[in-house]
């Protein structure tokens, strides 16, 4: 569509140098949507982890605690049916937004090349030069407003860790896992535990950790059902119809947790959250769903991967998972 609007020329002017440097630029522009809307379908599962979904109550769009298993800012949870009031415009809340991202720069990209198009220049500037100095200006805006982003969610996760300092019950969180490498962590203590997690709310986490990369490996939907939320299985589904839509399937083994301990747990209402960091180790290999070929990973070595978790609990009910966020 953009090639044949460029190629209209209804004045019967004969083109020259310059319509053909457009025609080079609008490849260039092409090409660059067409690489972003590939890196948005690249999300899936990669390393024994999973991308930012889910949702942690009233604190989905705030930032866990940070621990020692994860003493940086867990990533913000991309995909949530959860409102976010407080989002800036143009932050995607189910973490795929559309053509060049829906974000800033696609809006800005957008309107440039119909600007260009038009014959108006890039935002009505002349030249070739001017657009790509105009492009490079947009990118250099949009690193910033990131970096502040970041810089601004880095701050609340310091906040609610000091808030965790000063409250909660100090109820002291043995480490979990059974891994050769796990042992005790000095000072392990559950700053923001509110409802006080028990040594044996831990297991059961470590047994969903496990439970969910088994069922997630062997595609096993109903066990997946029965141990997330209906938004969590909602996201995970997505996933898995992805990866098989490439043709692929992700195969997990060997999972052993190393070390974990609690950033958050608190109440709402007649639910129960916790927010447990994991670090986890497991062979993680992606293959060619019909040859069995090996196209990612190696399956004689297990990798690591740290990720915050959330669990939710109702009256009567049992844990399950409900968020899960990298580190």
């Amino acid at each position: 569509m953009v090639m044949r609007l460029l190629e209209r020329n209804p004045t019967g002017v004969k083109r020259g140098p310059k319509s053909a440097l457009w025609k080079i630029a609008a490849v260039v522009l092409l090409g660059l949507s067409v690489a972003l809307t590939a890196t948005d379908f690249a999300e899936a599962r990669k390393a024994s982890s999973f991308s930012g979904f889910g949702s942690r109550g009233s604190r989905t769009w705030s930032a866990p605690s940070t621990t020692t298993t994860a003493p940086s800012t867990a990533a913000p949870i991309q995909r949530s049916t959860t409102p976010n009031y407080g989002a800036q415009p143009g932050m995607a809340q189910t973490g795929r937004g559309g053509f060049f991202g829906g974000s800033l720069i696609g809006g800005l990209l957008m309107g440039g090349l119909f600007g260009m198009m038009l014959g108006h220049g890039f935002f009505g500037g002349g030249g070739l030069i001017s657009f790509l100095f105009q492009l490079l200006l947009i990118a250099g805006v949009v690193m910033l407003v990131r970096r502040l982003f970041s810089a601004s969610s880095a701050a609340r996760g310091g906040a609610a860790s000091m808030r965790g300092m000063g409250g909660g019950n100090g109820f002291p969180i043995p480490p979990i896992g059974s891994g050769a490498r796990a042992g005790p962590v000095a000072g392990s203590v559950a700053r923001g535990d509110e409802i006080g997690i028990t040594p044996q709310d831990l297991d059961h986490f470590e047994a969903l950790l496990k439970e969910m990369q088994r069922a997630y490996s062997a595609e096993d939907y109903n066990a997946l059902r029965r141990i997330t939320t209906p938004e969590a299985m909602n996201w995970l589904t997505e996933e898995l119809q992805e990866t098989a839509r490439r043709g692929l399937r992700n195969e997990v083994s060997g999972v052993t947790l190393l070390q974990g301990d609690v950033a958050d747990a608190w109440r709402e209402g007649q639910v129960d959250y916790a927010t447990v960091a994991m670090r986890y180790e497991a062979v993680d290999v992606m293959r060619e769903r019909e040859s069995g070929r090996v196209v990612e990973g190696d399956p004689a070595h297990a990798g690591q991967s740290v990720e915050v978790w959330t669990f939710l609990r109702r009256a009567g009910a049992p844990w399950v998972i409900s968020a899960i966020q990298s580190s």
